[in-house]
C-alpha cells in the first residue's frame, strides 16, 4: 500500500478490483475534506454508484441520497442529491484539475458542492478555478480506470466501503 503520511487526511476506498488510496488536502480546501471524512465516518458513501462515467474525462460519484446502491437505489435520479448537510462554499485554488485530483461536483452555482466528486482520468484544465480540488489518488487510479462508464451506466460500478485511514 502506499506510504500514508497522513492517516487523519487519507481516504481509502475500496472498489471491485482493489483500494484507491487518496490523500485530502486539508490546506488548500479544509471544508470540502472535513465534509468527506465526515460522510465516510458515518458510512453514507458506502455502497453509492459512480453515476456519471465519461471516457477521457472524470469518473463521478457520491450521491448519498439517490446513489446508495443498497438503500433507495435510484439509477435515473442517481447524481441530483447530495447529503442532509448544507451545502459548501467554494474553496478554489491555483491546484489544476491533473489526472488522478478529486474535484468536488456542484451545480452552476459555485457554492452548492455537498456529497458529490469526480476523479479526473486525464488532466482537464479547463476546470482549474471553476471546481474545488480537495484531493489526490496517491494509489490504485488503474482501478478508477476500470470504473465501467456510462452517463449513467447501464450497470454502475460503486464504493463499496469509503473509510478515512485513521479509522482502518
Amino acid at each position: 500500500m502506499a506510504e500514508i503520511k497522513d492517516p487523519e487526511n487519507t481516504i481509502i476506498v475500496e472498489l471491485k478490483d482493489g483500494n484507491v488510496v487518496i490523500e485530502l488536502l486539508p490546506d488548500v480546501a479544509p471544508m470540502h475534506c472535513d465534509r468527506m471524512k465526515e460522510l465516510a465516518r458515518e458510512g453514507q458513501y458506502d455502497n453509492v454508484a459512480f453515476h456519471r462515467v465519461i471516457d477521457g474525462f472524470m469518473a463521478q460519484t457520491g450521491d448519498v441520497q439517490h446513489g446508495d446502491m443498497e438503500d433507495g437505489f435510484n439509477l435515473n435520479r442517481a447524481g441530483t442529491g447530495g447529503s442532509d448537510k448544507k451545502d459548501l462554499p467554494a474553496e478554489f485554488s491555483g491546484l489544476p484539475h491533473d489526472r488522478g485530483t478529486l474535484g468536488a461536483a456542484r451545480s452552476s452555482n459555485p457554492n452548492s458542492a455537498n456529497s458529490q466528486f469526480f476523479i479526473n482520468f486525464k488532466d482537464n484544465h479547463f476546470l482549474n478555478r471553476q471546481y474545488t480540488v480537495y484531493g489526490r489518488v496517491i494509489e490504485g487510479m488503474e482501478h478508477v480506470d476500470a470504473i465501467t462508464r456510462g452517463e449513467p451506466p447501464a450497470n454502475p460500478d460503486r464504493m463499496i466501503s469509503v473509510k478515512v485511514a485513521a479509522d482502518a
